[in-house]
Order: structure tokens, then sequence, then C-alpha cells
């Protein structure tokens, strides 16, 4: 279809969606139909709505009980890092709630681990617990359906979405596009927030969302992400964040939008579509582990960690509210505050980020950092191309790659796809696909093993590579207004297996500040979603946040991004004519770039990594290219031509 054809339809759909639009007649229907039919039969007449006993929600109780005994607040908190765990501890404090649960997130689809969210919240709404859950409208369920079927399900449980376009739960690729057109900034202000709280004393926060990618279940591709469960008297702000953004204007009931209020026009109240899980024995087995009190303590109690300060920080809804003429631009929360902890560092900033894309504010705080007399290290771990989910963002990472290392003075570590060390059960993983080639001996057969990359000298050239397949969107991902699939998926690797990517967002400042939340110092991040994090004040626990980071950054984890050897000749006119190309906002066509990546070479002369700062580096490390373990195609030039264009889409990335 050609661009003006494109176009033509567009025009059409828009005015076709607004004439779509309930009637204010219709809605107040749709919304009594859902009302009407929801189910105010309680299973237990119990005080503590026949919740399970669960040591993890135990521990709320027990840090709110010290909290109240010593006149000061006492907390707990526990990382996960594993993305199945993650499920169960969720599943349980679902199980456990005895008043309230309140769940925020930005992804919620229909998979396997989402449908077992779900099916818990209404089994909790029928216990009697108030159940109330909050989407963003870009990435919520897509089942009308269910939607349906959810809004009249129960009294006690509530469904709303944020910020609809259109006003319908499901927008299509008109509505995508005719968002672009008429509202961008509009359209582009997402709550990116995520957070888990039960009974207002115990609550998660992190980055992931409801997907099987964030569980280690999916069989192409999973985020490497982290969650935070934190108990004691701080999650009663994070309640009443969750409140500010449920009674916000934007939230609207899901039976009041245009679709899902036709549809219950049209048909009444559905019954809930039957679950269709993939893999029967892993729901079996999570379920199983979810109830089992000694398995929850082992796993989520025994390691949680006391800790001294704790802070909850997160943008409110008028982040988003309309900017104008002679106001002052709405507020930011979460952005100063993590601010002013990196301003504040002395020795040290660990980051971990999915998406390595500054914004102005974020590049002038680290060149600050950098031009102290004793300058703090600054480590950076993130995507590489062939790990990112989105290609569009790692190209402007990719153009910059000299500004951060030498101006900014990062190390960076690039994730590999398919990394040695990941904090994943492999076993859980589905198995590669019938034919794949048997990986080499030592390597685990369901995560292909990252070497050095076919670029590098004396490697033998992998198995063909896989391309993911499905259908879906994940986390920062648009579909373009000119075609109808999602353009920011995975690139084309060269090697078969599930791999994975990095989803997490965490700062250590000092090994004694750690933070785990959503935010990503994009720009983003600064200027478009609202986010949140945990901010926790404790050397212990600041200390195992940094090992988790750096585990990631580890030689059989992450390649490190060094500059490149210097040419015998034109050295410094290679470099100022880089400088100089990267430095336009387009035709950045400069192919000798700065920095590329580079393999660790263990040997008797290699025992252990070394910086890339170090006179060794270039001895105990190999090259491996700019993209390795990438099956350079069509999509790998689309990178290379928004590292020469794509400047301009810095300030929405």
């Amino acid at each position: 279809m050609n661009l003006p054809l494109r176009l033509l339809l567009l025009a059409a759909a828009v005015l076709a969606g607004g004439c779509a639009s309930l009637s204010p007649q219709q809605r107040e229907r749709a919304e009594g139909i859902a009302v009407a039919a929801r189910s105010t039969v309680v299973d237990c007449g119990r005080p503590d709505r026949c919740a399970l006993d669960s040591p993890l929600r135990a521990l709320g109780g027990q840090a709110m009980a010290e909290t109240a005994a010593a006149g000061a607040p006492r907390h707990y908190a526990t990382l996960l890092d594993e993305g199945e765990l993650s499920l169960v501890a969720r599943l349980n404090l679902i199980r456990s709630a005895t008043r309230g649960i309140d769940l925020q997130t930005y992804i919620f689809d229909t998979d396997d681990s989402a449908r077992m969210v779900i099916d818990a919240l209404l089994d909790a709404a029928r216990r009697g617990v108030k159940v109330r859950v909050l989407i963003d409208q870009l990435s919520a369920i897509s089942n009308l359906q269910m939607l349906g079927a959810l809004a009249g399900a129960h009294a006690n449980f509530e469904l709303r979405i944020y910020n609809p376009t259109f006003g319908k739960a499901v927008p299509n690729y008109f509505d995508y596009a005719g968002s672009v057109l008429c509202c961008f900034r509009r359209f582009n202000q997402r709550m990116h927030n995520k957070l888990l709280v039960i009974d207002d004393v115990i609550g998660v926060v992190g980055g992931r969302n409801y997907q099987d990618d964030y569980y280690d279940w999916d069989a192409e591709y999973n985020f490497r992400d982290r969650d935070v469960v934190v108990a004691g008297p701080e999650v009663r702000e994070m309640a009443a964040n969750f409140d500010a953004f449920w009674n916000a204007r934007r939230s609207v009931p899901a039976e009041r939008l245009n679709d899902v209020g036709r549809s219950l026009l049209r048909q009444g109240v559905p019954p809930l579509p039957d679950p269709a899980f993939l893999r029967p024995e892993r729901i079996a087995r999570v379920d199983a582990e979810a109830d089992d009190a000694a398995f929850v303590a082992s796993r989520f109690v025994d390691t949680a960690l006391p800790v001294r300060a704790v802070s909850y920080v997160a943008d409110l809804p008028r982040k988003h509210r309309r900017e104008r003429a002679g106001q002052p631009p709405p507020p930011h929360l979460t952005e100063p505050r993590l601010d002013a902890l990196i301003a504040g560092a002395q020795s040290e900033v660990l980051l971990q980020t999915p998406y390595l894309v500054l914004s102005r504010p974020a590049r002038r705080l680290f060149e600050d950092l950098r031009e102290r007399e004793l300058p703090p290290r600054v480590v950076v771990s993130t995507n590489s191309l062939a790990a990112t989910d989105n290609p569009i963002v790692y190209a402007m990472a990719y153009k910059y790659k000299r500004r951060n290392l030498r101006e900014l003075g990062f190390d960076i570590h690039e994730y590999k796809p398919f990394p040695q060390d990941a904090p994943v059960d492999y076993a859980n993983l589905l198995p590669p696909p019938p034919g794949t080639a048997a990986p080499p001996s030592g390597r685990n057969p369901l995560l292909g093993a990252s070497a050095a990359g076919s670029n590098a000298r004396g490697s033998a050239r992998p198995p063909a590579g896989n391309e993911i397949e499905r259908e879906v969107l994940r986390t920062e991902t648009r579909p373009s207004f000119l075609g109808s699939k999602a353009v920011n998926r995975p690139l084309p690797v060269t090697r078969e297996g599930a791999r994975m990517g990095l989803h997490a967002k965490s700062l250590v400042v000092d090994r004694r500040i750690g933070v785990v939340g959503t935010h990503n110092f994009d720009p983003r991040s600064e200027n478009y979603n609202t986010e949140g994090a945990v901010i926790i004040d404790d050397p212990a626990f600041a200390e195992a946040l940094a090992q988790s980071i750096l585990r990631d950054t580890r030689p059989e984890n992450a390649w490190v991004v060094a500059p490149r050897q210097k040419p015998p000749v034109l050295s410094g006119l290679n470099y100022s004519l880089g400088k100089a190309s990267e430095a336009l906002p387009v035709l950045d066509f400069w192919p000798w770039r700065y920095a590329t990546n580079y393999e660790f070479r263990p040997g008797p002369d290699c025992p252990a990594p070394l910086p890339r700062q170090s006179p060794d580096f270039h001895r105990c490390y190999v090259a491996v290219g700019d993209f390795p373990e990438v099956a350079v195609g069509p999509k790998w030039l689309l990178v290379r031509m928004l590292t020469a264009f794509g400047a301009g889409l810095v300030p929405i990335l």
C-alpha cells in the first residue's frame, strides 16, 4: 500500500473513529450492564477473608509491629532477580491479601503468567478482598471478551485503563496513527509505573510487567529484570500514589470505554475465556510453590534484609497536565530525586538501564561528575544490539558511544543475547524448535551460548539465526503509523535458542544507596512517562544490588565497550572526523567508529578481566565488532540509517 493511500485511509478511519464514540446515554447503559452483572457473593465470612497463611505477607505485619513498638520506621527488603520466582512471590502475596490489592502496570497480556495473576485476583475478590487493577492503555489486555468479562466479574473487582486513545481499550493501527497526527504529546504520555500493594503493608516495585517474557516463560525472548519487595510503613506511600492515579481523570473504568461499552451493549457481559495454558505442568508447579509456606519462606523471607531509610518516589498524574504559556511546567518527582543521588556520589555510580540514551539534564549531570578533581567511577550495564528489544533506541546509544566513553567516562558493558550466568532457571525455558543443531559440549542446550560472536577471528560460524515471531508489544515498543506491525522488535541473531534482553532499571551510589524502579534516565522517562522507584539507604542492601548488577557485566554475560586500537596513521584525523560527524543531526555516515565491543579471552597471562583503561586490555580482549551476534540484513541497515538520520528522534525515544 503506497503512502498517499495510507494517509487517505488514515483520515477516513480517524473520522470514523470519532463517529463510533458512545453517547453519554449509551455509556451509562453499558456501565449499568456491567454493574448489574457483578456478583456480590463472598465465598468467605471470616475476618481474614480465608487468606493464604503466608510468611511473606507476615513479614509486612512484622515490620508494622516493629515500627509501632520502636516509634520509628522498620522495613525489610527482598530483591527479586529471577523471573519465575518473582511470579511466585506475586501469586503468594495476592492469595495472602486480607483487605485490599492494588495493581498498577504498563503491560498486561493474556498469556500463561498473566492469566495466573488474573485468576488469583478474581479469587481474592470472591473471598471479599477489594481488588483494583490499573493498566496503561498502550499495552493493556487486548481481548475484548476478557475485558468485558472482567468489567462485570465481581463487585470487589475494578479495572481501569489509563489514558485511552480515542476512548478505546484496544486501539487499532489507525487509532495509533491518528493519535500521532492529532495529539502526539498526549498519546506519548504513558503510565510506566509498576506497583503491587497488598493490604498497605507490603509492596512490589520494579521493572516487570504481566507477560511471559518477564517471568522466563517465553520460548523466544525473555527479559532480565528486577523487582524489590518492601515490607513496612513506606508501603502506605505506594498506596497513596496508586490512589492518585486511580482517581485521575485519565483513568477510565473499562466498561465506560467505547469498544468495551459497545460490546456490553451488544451482547451483555460475556463469560471469561477459558484458559489455554501453553505449559500446564509449569502452571501446576508455580501454583504449588506459591502455596508452599516453606518454599516462600526460604526464597523470600530468609533472604530479606532489614534496611534503614526507605523512600518510595514516584511521579503523579499531574506530570501529564497540559502545559500552558505563562505557567510553570508540570512537576516531575522521580527524576530530581534520582539526579540528586547521582550528584552526591563520591566514589562510584553503578547504573543499569536497557536504553542508554541520555536526556540533556542527565548528560549534564554526568558531565559535572566527570569534571571533578576526583570523579567517581561510573559503570553502566545496558543492552547490546543483539539483546535489545528496541533497536531504534539502540541506534542512538550507538551513535553516542564516543561521547559516553571519552567525555562522560562511562565503563559500558553490553548484555549478551545468550548470557551464560543469568539469574534464570534454564530448565524452565521451552526447548529449541525441532531440527535445531545440538549445542557445543558444555553449553546450555536451552540458551544459545554467546562466545566472541561471528566476527571473532578464528571462530566457527554459528548456526542459522532466529528472529522473534510473536506479534506483541514489548515494553517500550511502538507501532509505526506507516506500518501495521511493531517496528521495534528484537533483531535476528546468528544463534538458535531462547535469548534474553536487559530490562532492569537500577542504581547504586557509593555502595550505600540502592534504587530499583522503572526510570531509564532517557528523554521519554523524563518528559513523557510517569515513573516510580524505591530508594533504600542501607549499605547491605546496596551491596546486594551492586553484586546483582555486576553479575550482568561479567565476561560470560556481557561484552565490554572500549575504544578501538589506534590505526598506525591518521588516527587523530579519524577521531576528529568521527566526532564532527557524530555532532551532526543528520548524515552521520562516518564508518570508522571510535569504539567497538570486546570479548575477554582468559589465559595464563590474562587470569582475570581488566578495566578498559588497563595497558594490557588489548592483549586480553579481542574485538568482536560493533554488533556481535546480529544477523546482518535489512533490519541491521535500519539501525545504521537511524544512526545517520535519527538524532532528532532522541527527545521522544
